[in-house]
Order: structure tokens, then sequence, then C-alpha cells
């Protein structure tokens, strides 16, 4: 609605987990190596917890552009609150195992058979769960923990990646045979002030504006805002420019910030 009067080409803060997005902060690189480190090393399981809105999703979809089709198979579940023979059916569908019928021993031998011939040809089965903290069903972590037996004497046949909020940590905690068998951990927390920055000028600069739109005041007071969030930062921004646009303002400054601050709540 805005961009032409911006100089952009598309939206810059559209809260959706668009790899092009992906800002690389530090915190950002270093959960993205942890991951990419757990399956190039086939340590068999990882977590990635981040507080709300700091960017856990986007980072997922940025880890599953960066391996490769020839050398990873990726099953995704974005809704894991499902009862644990639903999961499991879940897994075999985003792996694409059929299995013999309906029943839990048919499910698992399918997914074995799918995850061994991966190997023979080459490639390494990863299953990422995000929103890990809604599961609901106790039977799911156990089953979970199960998938982690899939393995030869030397190695893992899957490598399990769960993206959640910190509480799952406390919920892990009490499942010792789970807690102990993931090998990397990374929290994702929010951005500093100077993070916020860059971030802002990223998604700007990504979506082709030529100039920046916001002064520094502005800037400070999104961050003051939004205490460095990157889902707050991109609703906060994205009215601001919006109000610009029909107030037919040259920049975004502070007191539009405040207003619009403020008729969020």
């Amino acid at each position: 609605m805005y961009e032409e009067y911006w100089g952009l080409t598309t939206p810059p803060f559209q809260n959706v987990p668009d790899p092009n997005f992906f800002f690389s902060s530090a915190q950002h690189r270093e959960g993205l190596a942890r991951l990419m480190y757990a399956v190039t090393h086939n340590k068999g399981s990882a977590l990635l917890v981040g507080d709300v809105g700091c960017g856990k999703t986007t980072l997922s979809r940025e880890f599953i552009v960066e391996l490769s089709q020839d050398k990873f198979e990726v099953g995704l579940i974005t809704n894991p609150s499902l009862p644990s023979k639903d999961f499991l059916e879940e897994i075999d569908i985003q792996l694409g195992v059929a299995p013999s019928n309906g029943s839990k021993v048919a499910m698992l031998r399918a997914l074995n058979e799918r995850l061994v011939a991966n190997m023979q040809a080459g490639k390494d089965t990863v299953l990422i769960v995000d929103e890990a903290h809604c599961i609901r069903d106790p039977d799911v972590f156990e089953e979970l923990r199960m998938l982690l037996n899939f393995q030869l004497n030397d190695r893992f046949l899957l490598t399990l990646i769960l993206m959640a909020q910190p509480e799952i940590k406390d919920i892990i905690k009490r499942i010792k045979q789970l807690d102990q068998r993931i090998a990397i951990r990374h929290h994702l927390k929010p951005l500093d002030q100077t993070e916020t920055v860059h971030y802002i000028g990223f998604r700007l600069q990504r979506a082709g504006a030529k100039s920046p739109l916001f002064t520094d005041e502005a800037l400070q007071r999104i961050w003051q805002d939004t205490q460095g969030v990157p889902r707050l930062i991109n609703t906060l921004c994205d009215l601001c420019l919006l109000e610009g646009y029909t107030t037919g303002a040259r920049t975004v400054d502070a007191s539009m910030v405040t207003r619009t601050s403020s008729s969020l709540g």
C-alpha cells in the first residue's frame, strides 16, 4: 500500500519467516552455526530456544535453505500439538514414508527403512519440530526420545532439531533420558540497540530503500518501545510507514513513533 510512496519494491516489515529477510545478528549467526554443526557432524539432536518474537521460525527457514537437497532430506513439523500416534504419522508424511498400515509398529518400521535408505544414498535425514513448546501429549516427548534410537554402531540415522520458547527447557529437564541426549543448545534473545538499528536498516535495504526512512531519534525510540524483539519491531515500523504515507511525511521521526506506539497499547 505504501511501498511506492517510500520508494520500496516490497513490504519490509512483514511478520512472516521469509529467509530473504533473515537478519544475521551475532546470536542468530551462532544459532545457525550450531544447527549446521549438529547436522554436519551427526550429533543426533539440537535445541534452539528463543523468547517470543525473536526469530526462531525465520532462522529455521534459513537453516532449511542452507541444507543442500543433494545431501539432506528435511522434514518440518509446524504443528506438534498432536497425540503421539498422529505425531508419528505426521513425521512419516513429512519424510515421504508410506507404512504398510496405520499401526505404530508399521509407521516406525517404515521410518527406519527410509532413514537407512537415505544413508545408503549418501543423504542425512533431518527432522525439525518448530513450536515444540506446544507439545501437550507427554507421550510425544517419549516418541522424540525413541527417534534418537534410530542409529547404527557409529552414527545416528536422524538429526532431531527442536525449536521452542524457553519454557520447554524446564519440560525437557524433567525427562532426563531426553535431556541428556540433546547435544547442541542455543538461546535467542532480543536485539540490543545497535542490532535493532542495523536490523531496521537491513530490512529496508532488502525492500529497496535508497535512503534512510527513519531518523536516528526514531530508531532509538523504536528500540526503547520494543526492547529489541524483532516481531514487535516489524509491527511498529510497518505502522509508522503507513502513518507517514497517510500524513505525507518525508521521514519517520520520534514523535510519529511515539504516537504509533501508544496506539498499539
